[in-house]
């Protein structure tokens, strides 16, 4: 399983790309043409923010490229694009990811972007505490998806049997589960913001939130091939850097950084992209974008469940990455 877990993770942390140079970023490293690619984001959520933000505070252009965002919805499209070449770059699902990985695709994850859930778990007004679920119905989309790892995740940590001592239903997306805890059909709902402002709102409880119960898993992350690691390292180490000082300046710009979610949520509501950078971006997001190899052990196991024969990954395949500073 270790060996599994180091296969599908390339760490790029040997190269200097740790402290953020501050320098104004609409300075380029050198007077020449910018280098055109393409980054994809899977989802319209506050976990891209950071892709966002370096790229409209120019980031990117600051060291040599040209970047085209592009919006490719779901962790397995965006890895099969990835995998085929049209995109250099992609920022998604860390489970997308390792999927694609053991089924033989040459993705790898090289910054760790969000490494617990952002979910919260929101309860009924009447349930004070976890012992109450006992006996009680639990909404999650679809079994098998983030939101039923964190149900059962949560319920394991407070001593409950999934399926014995609590129901889990498959409901489908976050306003449908909220509507099912509204009307009574449901007790309990993992929701992320904004969703989980709404709800608290309507005056909805948090019982906890999946940082709080201590979960590692590789949540969403940055990734690239093998091949292009291999083929032009100065690439991603740009890339990198431009990252590392995006991530920096979202933790430090809060009204800059506030307007860029507002652009690509395509929302003015104040308490939602507060709720977002506070509690994703400033508590959440690493300021070294280390991937969380528990959090990958985590997803392994969850995959491992439903394929019993996943894919052998060798030490070896670390061999592929020739980004030290040498």
């Amino acid at each position: 399983m270790r060996d599994m877990r180091v296969g599908i993770v390339i760490f790029l942390w040997a190269i200097g790309l740790l402290t953020p140079a501050l320098a104004n970023p609409a300075e380029k490293t050198a007077e020449r043409p910018l280098l055109k690619i393409i980054i994809a984001y899977s989802s319209i959520s506050g976990n891209m923010a950071p892709l966002w933000v370096t790229y409209e505070k120019g980031f990117f252009s600051k060291y040599g490229l040209n970047v085209q965002l592009v919006l490719v919805e779901g962790g397995s499209r965006a890895a099969q694009t990835l995998a085929s070449g049209d995109v250099a770059f992609a920022q998604m699902a860390g489970a997308g990811v390792i999927q694609s990985n053991l089924k033989g695709a040459d993705i790898v994850m090289i910054a760790g972007i969000l490494n617990t859930m952002n979910y919260q778990f929101i309860v009924d007004k009447n349930v004070q505490r976890p012992d109450q679920l006992k006996g009680k119905a639990l909404a999650v989309s679809r079994y098998g998806s983030s939101s039923d790892f964190a149900i059962r995740f949560a319920l394991d940590k407070y001593g409950l049997v999934p399926d014995k001592d609590v129901k889990i239903l498959e409901i489908g997306t976050q306003p449908d589960r909220f509507a099912a805890l509204e009307t009574g059909k449901v007790q309990g709902v993992m929701l992320e913001v904004p969703q989980s402002l709404h709800a608290k709102t309507k005056g909805f409880r948090v019982l906890a939130n999946l940082k709080m119960l201590g979960l590692e898993y590789q949540h969403t992350g940055l990734a690239t091939t093998r091949a292009l690691i291999k083929s032009q390292p100065d690439l991603v180490r740009n890339v990198m850097k431009a990252y590392v000082e995006g991530i920096h300046y979202y933790k430090t710009n809060r009204q800059e950084s506030l307007t860029v979610l507002a652009k690509y949520l395509k929302t003015n509501n104040a308490e939602a992209l507060k709720e977002i950078h506070q509690d994703i971006g400033l508590a959440l997001v690493p300021a070294k974008p280390y991937p969380t190899l528990k959090g990958i052990d985590a997803i392994l196991r969850e995959v491992g469940g439903r394929s019993p024969k996943p894919r052998h990954f060798d030490r070896s395949s670390l061999s592929t990455c020739h980004l030290s500073k040498n």
